[in-house]
């Protein structure tokens, strides 16, 4: 990895994380975090989807504004993460090669750290464009739903090779936490504490979000 750096030491390095964070909870800042400090990124953007195409039925959910200022809540103290709304209001559907193509078009000099799941890694084949993606940034990929390293690994080396590009490893425990578990826990008047920050919790209890 360290080689890598070193060739690229003259270009900025942005982490993509992507997400309809419906709420974003503590994993997604974790994970954040992780591949700022692992990948020696200058920020990491946090990009809330506006319209993805696998995510339309949005029936008891979070409004696009209340999802933005939850996001705007949660990495408000941390000072190289930021808030980016290119997917927000865009006409049609937001497909991930689209927008990455766009910043690749805004920022010649930059290189792009997109930050998933290893579970969207596995179903990485069946995105829109995946090849699009795959040239156009470094693929971060780091564990969660009790998916053993090895088989993370290989995935990514097989990866690598399909798609002759950078799929790389994120080094982090593994994380299983998911937005549709914490919807499910507020709606049952459950305590998410410590599962999503403070200002996020105190937000959903003003606006009333998902029942609480």
């Amino acid at each position: 990895m360290k080689e890598v750096f070193e060739m690229e030491n003259r270009k900025s390095r942005i982490g993509i994380m992507g997400g309809t964070f419906d709420p974003i909870h503590v994993g997604h800042l974790i994970l954040g975090e992780a591949a700022y400090q692992q990948f020696q990124l200058q920020k990491v953007w946090f990009l809330p989807s506006g319209n993805p195409p696998h995510k339309r039925n949005r029936e008891g959910r979070a409004t696009d504004e209340q999802r933005v200022e939850m996001v705007r809540r949660a990495i408000s103290t941390n000072p190289h993460f930021s808030l980016s709304l290119i997917e927000m209001y865009e006409d049609g559907y937001s497909y991930t090669y689209r927008t990455l193509e766009q910043l690749k078009e805004q920022y010649p000099e930059t290189e792009f750290y997109f930050i998933i799941g290893a579970d969207s890694l596995f179903s990485f084949d069946s995105w829109r464009e995946p090849q699009r993606i795959a040239d156009a940034c470094h693929l971060v990929a780091a564990v969660r739903n009790q998916i053993p390293s090895e088989r993370l690994d290989a995935a990514l080396q097989s990866m690598s090779r399909r798609y002759h590009s950078s799929f790389l490893k994120l080094d982090t425990p593994n994380l299983d936490i998911s937005s549709a578990h914490l919807r499910k826990m507020i709606r049952n008047k459950e305590s998410v504490k410590y599962f999503l920050p403070d200002s996020v919790i105190a937000y959903i209890q003003e606006q009333h979000i998902y029942g609480s």
